[in-house]
């Protein structure tokens, strides 16, 4: 599905003023990239089974397009909604493309990253950076260097999962309860193995399929052998159904630890069950211009920013950065540009002073992209060089943080 951008479904909270001022920023679905100077496709989940998360992230995604409405730069952004599905990402990644956008936000499923990636980004040279694809298989992709990602692989966050697991709580033994896909199933392993090589043992690994009316039996094999604690890996519209059916039918008070893709505010309530014996991981907005992120989003949104938001505000960031620094809107100038803009060295810039950061990339300046989920450093792969993680749990307000751990690649 292709939609052509209309900022005012998202502009939740502005009253008809503020609306009419930020709409004719973006671009209007058609391309148009003669006179940008930067054109940014964004490609996210507003709808399906990551539509939860996903619109946010969106929402994140095209605020770098209104902070700079007012410049004397051309942003052209356009919208497309992957519905959480492959397929439906790679037609709107081909409408990208066949409208001439040469540098896209997205995805966000790692299936979907990864099937757009090689079917149709890669051999068109079209750049993408992902703000929440983190199967370590993206890090290996014949890719031209075109595939970036300001989200980290999840070959990190399994070690951190069993670190926390094992060392922290003193759980030994463990079950794995994951969605049949890359994300899943390589997070899954990822947390395997390294639970293993502490000392845990794994009891089962069970594999569901994405928004089914009953997870009953699945749990079941799970579970069957009265682990410690389960992993679920999925996304809010499925885990809401397994939830449902875990506290009807399994609850014994085992620990349940959940992953990024279910850090949801609303899925307690959804659920209907307070969701105590729950912990997660997710990578944390700990950037150096956290803050100043942070103070946009909500003065735009009206809300709070929620998991990989502050990855995909940096990524449409920098994707403006390097064409602007490139000179054109043109695929290859661009990835030969993003590490310019963002790794050491030149000033230091980031969201703060997005604007002024555009003008001194136009002047030639050396710039250091600092963002707001991380310091925005791309190794060789294209992946993030240092990370932050943290530990949260469902409280009365939603999901609330309750340790930060660094990892370094």
């Amino acid at each position: 599905m292709a939609m052509g951008f209309d900022r005012r479904h998202v502009l939740k909270g502005l009253g008809a003023a503020g609306i009419a001022g930020v709409a004719g920023c973006i671009g209007d679905g058609v391309g148009g990239g003669d006179d940008a100077d930067a054109m940014v496709g964004v490609l996210q989940p507003v709808t399906g089974d990551l539509g939860n998360l996903g619109s946010p992230i969106r929402d994140a995604a095209i605020l770098p397009g209104a902070q700079l409405e007012d410049s004397d730069y051309t942003i052209d952004i356009r919208e497309e909604d992957t519905e959480s599905t492959a397929d439906a990402g790679s037609s709107g990644a081909q409408s990208l493309v066949d409208a001439g956008y040469p540098a896209i936000t997205g995805a966000a499923s790692s299936q979907v990253t990864i099937t757009v990636a090689q079917d149709i980004l890669i051999p068109n040279e079209v750049v993408a950076i992902s703000p929440a694809s983190t199967a370590p298989t993206i890090t290996d992709l014949e890719d031209n260097d075109f595939i970036f990602r300001t989200a980290p692989s999840d070959a990190l966050q399994g070690e951190v999962m069993a670190e926390v697991a094992y060392e922290e709580r003193g759980l030994e033994s463990a079950a794995s309860f994951y969605l049949n896909n890359d994300y899943g199933q390589q997070l899954s392993d990822s947390f395997v193995s390294a639970f293993e090589e502490l000392g845990g043992t794994v009891s089962n690994t069970v594999s569901f399929e994405a928004e089914q009316p009953s997870y009953t039996s699945a749990l079941e094999s799970a579970l069957a052998d009265d682990p410690d604690m389960m992993i679920v890996i999925g996304y809010p519209a499925s885990g809401e159904q397994i939830f449902r059916d875990y506290y009807s039918d399994f609850d014994s008070g085992q620990t349940i630890m959940v992953t990024d893709g279910l850090r949801d505010d609303e899925l307690p309530g959804n659920v209907d069950n307070p969701m105590d014996n729950v912990v997660g991981t997710a990578p944390l907005a700990a950037g150096p211009e956290q803050d100043a992120f942070t103070e946009l989003y909500q003065d735009e949104y009206d809300a709070e920013p929620g998991v990989f938001t502050a990855q995909a505000y940096d990524a449409t960031a920098v994707n403006i950065l390097a064409s602007v620094a490139a000179g054109e809107t043109d695929g290859p100038a661009i990835r030969d540009s993003i590490r310019d803009v963002a790794n050491p060295d030149g000033e230091e810039v980031g969201p703060s002073n997005l604007e002024e950061a555009v003008e001194m990339v136009d002047n030639g300046d050396s710039v250091n992209y600092q963002g707001a989920s991380s310091s925005v450093n791309f190794d060789d792969n294209g992946d993030m060089q240092a990370v932050t993680y943290e530990i949260f749990e469902f409280g009365e307000d939603g999901v609330e943080t309750v340790e930060e751990i660094d990892f370094e690649a």
